[in-house]
């Protein structure tokens, strides 16, 4: 016992400090790339959710008549209110879709990331996108601290 301490000696002489850090340093230099079998199951998913979205809202925006659409059986003269209506839904509808392709989009490029093995790493800086990061958005291609940067600049 020193200082209030005890120490414990392996039999081959060392500390038992030295051989936990030599256990480490190995482990370490011994690590193999991390596994994102769980994002690319994520981002799998969220595809697969997305295409069907997308395929759906695009049949309501541009297939479907506005009687169909609204349930009116009538051959009435339409309103010009109505018209416009129709026409603010469409573009409405549109641009949803703008949006998740756009995501699509980002959702095969960080599949391709992970066949490359370049998966969170952020393209701006090189930095390591972290994990709860990627959790929240597996999809991203850039850390916390650059989001930022494009947000504001």
């Amino acid at each position: 016992m020193v200082g209030g301490t005890v120490f414990h000696w392996p039999r081959n002489g060392t500390a038992k400090g030295e051989n936990m850090a030599k256990k480490a340093s190995s482990r370490a230099s011994s690590k193999k790339k991390p596994d994102y079998t769980k994002y690319k199951e994520m981002l799998l998913a969220l595809r697969a959710r997305l295409r069907g979205d997308v395929l759906h809202m695009a049949d309501a925006a541009l297939n479907k008549p506005r009687t169909e659409a609204s349930g009116d059986l009538s051959s009435v003269p339409l309103h010009m209110a109505d018209i416009g209506s129709d026409n603010y839904e469409q573009e409405f509808t549109l641009s949803l879709l703008q949006n998740e392709e756009e995501t699509l989009q980002q959702i095969e490029a960080a599949l391709e990331r992970i066949a490359n093995g370049t998966y969170g790493q952020c393209v701006e800086c090189g930095g390591r996108i972290k994990v709860g990061r990627l959790q929240a958005i597996p999809f991203t291609d850039v850390c916390i601290k650059c989001a930022s940067a494009r947000e504001t600049g």
